[in-house]
């Protein structure tokens, strides 16, 4: 155990390669931390990475050796977010920005808001493609215009390399919410949460068993329509395209932007600032710096959260079945 936690503001919780891409970040914005972890091994990888001592005998364990902070940034694994996210706002941290999606079903989330809102702490979930320069350069166009008229959007997979990962079966199961909710998050963010949804889905893989190809359409609170589509049995990548009465905006990949407009053959490139995402995972710069000012706007409150969840489940053809895994595992 050879972090330090005594008088430190904010925690650092996990040690792994996310962690390690909030810590370069932190260590950039000059924020003083302290980083909490679990295993012996997984603290000398971060250690000898980032420099950054860990302190590793697990969360239960730093929450009982100190007074907790106000503040703490939550960056493990899918499957122990939850439980983490929790475990600090029980011990009375007051303001929590908890990595996407904030638990492995929404059951996980809903139990975290529940204890949010009985200790009266802030959760956040950090969705940082809502912070990448395309996207802030997209949200001041469409603004500029007044407006989106509509959007169709991609939610497609690299099935082969997902299932060859070393996840947990309940994370690939959870894949379109532990993941593929990052175009989503961003279509809602631009454009609004879906007032009325209709939802098609069939097939299955053996790890995301729910369903393989996703379609369907709707209409947004602010009348914008929309569509989408994916097959994660076929090739395909994530995608978004928005239109105003001026232009249409394309997203593919997310972190470039596209322009088209009338009279002009094809997509042509938009002159972005993205210095800080090609330095930092990109949006991860921004996104901390807003948590640590406490500039909220952009950031998804755990509330927010749990009411995309339910769209979420329905895109995905998840069922009302799946069962929390909360235990003590992950402290």
């Amino acid at each position: 155990m050879t972090g330090v936690l005594a008088d430190e503001p904010l925690w650092l919780v996990g040690a792994g390669s996310m962690a390690g891409e909030y810590a370069r970040v932190l260590s950039e914005l000059g924020q003083s931390f302290a980083v909490v972890g679990r295993s012996k091994e997984s603290a000398a990888t971060f250690e000898e990475i980032s420099g950054v001592p860990v302190y590793s005998g697990g969360l239960r364990s730093a929450l009982s050796a100190t007074d907790s902070p106000e503040t703490a940034i939550v960056a493990v694994g899918v499957d122990q977010l939850a439980i983490v996210a929790s475990a600090l706002v029980e011990a009375g941290v007051r303001r929590v920005l908890v990595e996407k999606p904030a638990g492995l079903n929404s059951r996980e989330i809903q139990a975290l808001q529940l204890t949010a809102n009985q200790m009266g702490s802030e959760v956040l979930v950090a969705y940082n493609r809502r912070f990448y320069a395309s996207v802030t350069t997209a949200r001041r166009i469409i603004e500029e215009d007044g407006g989106a008229t509509s959007c169709t959007f991609e939610v497609g997979e690299y099935s082969e390399k997902i299932s060859e990962l070393d996840y947990p079966e309940s994370v690939k199961a959870s894949w379109f919410l532990a993941n593929t909710s990052h175009v989503l998050d961003l279509v809602i963010n631009l454009i609004g949460a879906p007032a009325e949804l209709a939802p098609y889905t069939s097939g299955s893989l053996s790890w995301h068993p729910a369903a393989a190809q996703f379609t369907g359409s709707g209409l947004t609170e602010f009348g914008i329509p929309f569509s989408y589509h994916g097959d994660w049995e076929a090739p395909g990548r994530w995608g978004l395209e928005l239109c105003t009465s001026r232009r249409r905006l394309v997203l593919r990949p997310l972190e470039e932007l596209q322009m088209i407009v009338p009279g002009t053959e094809g997509a042509k490139s938009v002159d972005i600032d993205d210095r800080l995402d090609q330095e930092f995972k990109p949006g991860l710069y921004r996104l901390a710096k807003a948590f640590l000012e406490g500039d909220d706007h952009l950031l998804c409150p755990i509330g927010e959260q749990v009411r995309n969840c339910r769209i979420y489940d329905q895109i995905a053809g998840y069922r009302d079945s799946a069962e929390s895994i909360f235990d003590s595992r992950a402290l």
